[in-house]
C-alpha cells in the first residue's frame, strides 16, 4: 500500500513534528475515546494504561508504520503488523472499533499540534490511519476465519481441570473445553483469558500455552504480578490466582501468536527470564516428544531456583533429548541451586556460550533483557533474521528495535 502523491510529501514534512508528540497526542486520544465509549475500558489493559506503556506502544507503532510509507529503505513493518492483528484476535478487536479508534486518534491530533493541523495535514494522516487500519482489520479477518471464530463471539468456556502449584507466585492451570475440543494451535502460541472483576469491569489477558499441543485441554502457566514502586497489582493475574481453581469456568480466546515453532531440523536456541520461561516449556515439550535429536540450546535467567517456574518437566525433557544442554543464571543461591549443569550467579551473559550459528533463537523476558540478549547473539553470529521474540503486554519493540 502506497499514500497518494500529495499526501507521502506531507507525511515526510510533518512525521518528525507527529513523532516528537506522539505519545502526547495517545495520552489525549486514550481518555478522550474512553469518556465517548466506556465499553472499551473491556478491552484494554487497564494496567499497561496506568503506567503509559500501551500509549507508548500506539504511538511507536503508527509513526514506524508512517515512516515506512515515506522511506524506501526503511525497516520492514509487516512482522510488527502481523504481531498487533494476533494481539487484537486474542482480545476479540472487531472491525469497527477502528472508525471509533480513528475518530479519536486523529481529533487528538488535532488537539495537541493545534494550528499546525491544516485540512491537508489531517487529510494526510488519515490515510496512513486507514492504510493502518486497512491492513490490520483484513489480517485479523484471516485469522478468525481460520480459527473458526466469530468476531462477535471470540470468547469459549473452558473448565479448570487442575491447578498445579509451580511457586509462591506461579501456578498452571489445565484448561478444558466445555463444550467441543480444543483448537489447533502452534507451539509457542497464547490465548487471552477474560475475566469479570469485583468492580464490576471485564479484563483480558494473555497467557502462554506452556504445553504442547494436547487436543483434549491446554495448560496455561500465569504469574500473580505485585506492583512495583507504585504501579498496581495483576488484577486479573491476582483474580486468577486467588480464584481459578477445578471446576471453575472462564472465557477464553482462539490461539493466537506468531512466534512459532516450526518444522525444522536446524538447531534451536531458547533464551527466558522468569516467566518468560512459558513458551520455552511448550516448545521444549514438543520437541522432546517429535524431535527428541534435536539439537538444543537452554539459556534461562531467574531470581533464584525456587523462582524457576516449571523446572521439572524442562528438567526431565532436557535429560530425555539426545542433545539438549541447559545453563540456568539466579540472581540468588545459584552455587547451590540443583540443577543438571552448575548455576551461574547473577544476570545472564552470553558471551561465551555455545551457540550455532544456524540456530533459530526463540526468546521471551522483559524487554530490554531480550535487546540486551539479542545483540549478544549476533555478535557471536547469529543472524538477526533468526531471532525471534514474544514480548508480554504492549511490544514496544518498535519504538527501540535495536
Amino acid at each position: 500500500m502506497k499514500l497518494h502523491p500529495e499526501n507521502e510529501a506531507i507525511v515526510a514534512a510533518t512525521a518528525g513534528v507527529v513523532a516528537e508528540n506522539a505519545e502526547a497526542i495517545t495520552k489525549v486520544f486514550y481518555p478522550d475515546m474512553f469518556e465517548a465509549h466506556p465499553e472499551l475500558l473491556n478491552v484494554f489493559n487497564h494496567a499497561n494504561q496506568a503506567i503509559g506503556e500501551q500509549q507508548k506502544a500506539l504511538a511507536a507503532s503508527v509513526v514506524a508504520f508512517a515512516v515506512q510509507l515515506v522511506t524506501p529503505d526503511a525497516p520492514d513493518f509487516t512482522p510488527i503488523m502481523q504481531r498487533i492483528a494476533h494481539k487484537h484476535v486474542s482480545l476479540g478487536i472487531k472491525g469497527p472499533q477502528y472508525t471509533i479508534v480513528g475518530k479519536y486518534l486523529m481529533g487528538a491530533i488535532g488537539k495537541v499540534l493545534g494550528d499546525a493541523v491544516t485540512p491537508e495535514v489531517a487529510a494526510a494522516w488519515d490515510e496512513v490511519y486507514w492504510l493502518f487500519a486497512t491492513q490490520l482489520i483484513a489480517e485479523e479477518a484471516k485469522l478468525y476465519a481460520q480459527g473458526g471464530t466469530d468476531p462477535e463471539s471470540p470468547w469459549r468456556q473452558y473448565r479448570v481441570v487442575e491447578r498445579f502449584e509451580e511457586s509462591d507466585e506461579v501456578f498452571s492451570l489445565l484448561l478444558a473445553p466445555v463444550e467441543g475440543n480444543v483448537p489447533s494451535h502452534r507451539t509457542g502460541q497464547y490465548v487471552a483469558i477474560e475475566v469479570l472483576l469485583p468492580n464490576g469491569m471485564r479484563q483480558p489477558r494473555q497467557y502462554t500455552i506452556s504445553s504442547g499441543p494436547r487436543g483434549d485441554s491446554i495448560r496455561v502457566t500465569i504469574k500473580r504480578v505485585r506492583g512495583v514502586n507504585g504501579t498496581p497489582d495483576g488484577a486479573v493475574s491476582g483474580w486468577l490466582h486467588e480464584n481459578a481453581k477445578p471446576g471453575t469456568v472462564l472465557n477464553v480466546s482462539q490461539p493466537a501468536g506468531d512466534v512459532v515453532l516450526e518444522e525444522s531440523d536446524a538447531p534451536v536456541v531458547l533464551v527466558s527470564a522468569g516467566i518468560g520461561i512459558t513458551p520455552v516449556a511448550a516448545i521444549m515439550e514438543d520437541l522432546s516428544r517429535r524431535q527428541p535429536d534435536r539439537k538444543v540450546r537452554l539459556f534461562h535467567a531467574d531470581k533464584s531456583h525456587a523462582n524457576h517456574a516449571l523446572y521439572d518437566g524442562l528438567r526431565r525433557q532436557v535429560l530425555a533429548m539426545s542433545d539438549a544442554k541447559a545453563q540456568n543464571w539466579y540472581e540468588e543461591g545459584a552455587e547451590t541451586a540443583p540443577t543438571l549443569n552448575p548455576a551461574r550467579s547473577g544476570f545472564m551473559n552470553l558471551v561465551d556460550v555455545d551457540v550455532p550459528g544456524d540456530a533459530q533463537v526463540f526468546m521471551c523476558g522483559p524487554l530490554p533483557f531480550m535487546q540486551a540478549a539479542r545483540k549478544s547473539l549476533m555478535e557471536q553470529g547469529v543472524p538477526s533474521e533468526n531471532i525471534h521474540y514474544e514480548v508480554f503486554g504492549p511490544d514496544l519493540w518498535a519504538q527501540n528495535p535495536q
